[in-house]
């Protein structure tokens, strides 16, 4: 299983509201983050949360978030262990990429 994101990576989670269980807390979704490192390969948890016994097995991440980012204050940062599924490029990050090319 390769790694789409490796460490340090500005990443952009999805700002869905399932209406099923997730592991994606609520406080840190359309936000970016850092990936620290992945963690390894594991079930979905929100398809296994479900009692189904087709959950796809994905890489997690390890996630670091600025508190300021997730709460607006706060001089700490927050690492969440999140599924790939859950993270896309931070279009942030991909517009200063395509800038700094020009």
């Amino acid at each position: 299983m390769s790694d789409r994101f490796p460490p340090g990576t500005r990443v952009r989670t999805f700002p869905h509201d399932p209406p099923h269980h997730t592991r994606l807390p609520r406080y840190a979704r359309g936000k970016c983050g850092v990936v620290v490192e992945p963690e390894g390969p594991a079930e979905v948890a929100d398809v296994s949360a479900q009692g189904r016994g087709d959950a796809p097995v994905e890489q997690v991440y390890a996630v670091r978030f600025a508190a300021r980012d997730l709460w607006g204050e706060g001089d700490h940062h927050v690492v969440l262990d999140l599924w790939e599924s859950y993270l896309d490029v931070c279009e942030e990050e991909h517009e200063k990429g395509a800038a700094d090319e020009r």
